[in-house]
């Protein structure tokens, strides 16, 4: 259903969202990070696909780039005005420091 819906608008953040993280529950690293991504490429503003994404990379082991795209997703916080998903990632960095 969703690639069905990224078929018609490969910019519906919502949808590429739920598709990366049903990669991420399937275990498919690569897939779901490349969908996080996408999804911040098209909507650098889509706070929670930098949160997931670092999960996903935390899990993975994948620390230094875990940290990168935490910084970016605070950045992302700022510009939102998102403190609750803030201080979620900064505890994140500060157990990954």
């Amino acid at each position: 259903m969703l690639t069905g819906i990224l078929q018609q608008n490969p910019k519906d953040s919502f949808a590429r969202y739920g598709l990366a993280m049903a990669y991420a529950a399937e275990g498919k690293t690569d897939e779901a990070l490349r969908e996080f991504a996408t999804t911040t490429d098209y909507n650098p503003d889509y706070v929670p696909a930098y949160q997931m994404s670092a999960q996903t990379l935390i899990k993975a082991g994948r620390i230094d780039e875990a940290r990168t795209r935490l910084q970016e997703g605070l950045a992302a916080c700022n510009r939102t005005g998102n403190a609750h998903a803030a201080s979620e990632m900064q505890g994140m960095v500060d157990e990954i420091s």
